[in-house]
């Protein structure tokens, strides 16, 4: 049997000024999570490993997180943050990569200011630098994947993975542009996708199953099951449901693929595109 593997989640020790984006409404986040806690939600739900994400955009968080996951059998990989579009890049780059856990790096772009920033010289500088040795995850609003999908373009020899469905406008109901974004990115076959962060697009209070079925539907169908990753985006899922509920609700959403599909989204996926 594959190797059960959550694929993006997060850790941190919460101060209000390092985590400004916990905002209103979101004091299930204002506090620390550690790998202890997520052992415990991983053991429940008997998944094997789990890949740290980026959090917070600074190196000493990324170090933190590798130093973490090299004492941790559970944490197999780290996706952490570093300046792709600084100068010193190049030399920050290389003594990152002498840590084996290190499995990808990120930006938080749907933050960014600068509306053209995956279009920048200095940006792709750092991502084709990166080329086959990490993945970049891709985090973005639905709004900006024509700008993605050139990002993608620009570098055919790099692993992407998508995270959280490019958060489309679920609280609304709303498939479109998204739909037809999604299926135009999809048509790059060094793009994965994760299946992750769809509880916190939809209402936090009310979403259900059959609400998140069009959109699963339509990255299924997009991606096909070999690019497709689970991932709880825990601690942040929180807001809308606890680690147990999302994973039970991902095995209900691929229920009715074969076992080598399930376990290739529960998993074996992750350990390829990662490299675990």
């Amino acid at each position: 049997m594959a190797l059960r593997i959550d694929a993006h989640h997060h850790l941190w020790k919460y101060s209000p000024e390092e985590y400004g984006w916990i905002g209103e409404g979101m004091g299930a986040l204002r506090r620390d999570f550690l790998p202890g806690d997520l052992e415990a939600e991983l053991r429940v739900c008997g998944i094997d490993g789990a890949i740290a994400v980026q959090a917070r955009q600074t190196l000493e968080e990324t170090e933190w997180l590798l130093a973490l996951a090299e004492s941790s059998p559970v944490m197999r990989g780290v996706v952490g943050w570093a300046p792709l579009a600084g100068d010193g890049f190049t030399e920050t780059l290389e003594g990152l990569l002498a840590r084996p856990k290190l499995k990808g790096l990120r930006h938080v772009i749907q933050d960014e200011p600068d509306a053209g920033f995956m279009r920048r010289e200095d940006f792709n500088r750092g991502v084709g630098l990166i080329g086959d040795r990490l993945v970049y995850d891709i985090l973005i609003y639905e709004r900006q994947l024509p700008q993605a999908i050139e990002l993608v373009d620009r570098h055919p020899g790099q692993r992407f993975v998508l995270d959280h469905l490019a958060k489309p406008r679920i609280g609304e109901g709303l498939m479109e542009p998204w739909a037809t974004g999604i299926r135009e990115m999809a048509r790059r076959g060094n793009v994965w996708c994760k299946l992750s962060g769809m509880v916190t697009e939809a209402d936090w209070q009310r979403w259900s199953v059959e609400g998140l079925r069009p959109y699963f539907d339509t990255v299924l169908e997009a991606f096909g099951p070999g690019r497709l990753l689970y991932g709880s985006d825990w601690p942040v899922c929180l807001l809308a449901a606890d680690y147990g509920r999302w994973f039970g609700t991902v095995e209900t959403l691929v229920g009715g693929l074969s076992a080598e599909e399930q376990e290739q989204i529960l998993g074996g996926n992750a350990v390829e595109v990662y490299r675990l």
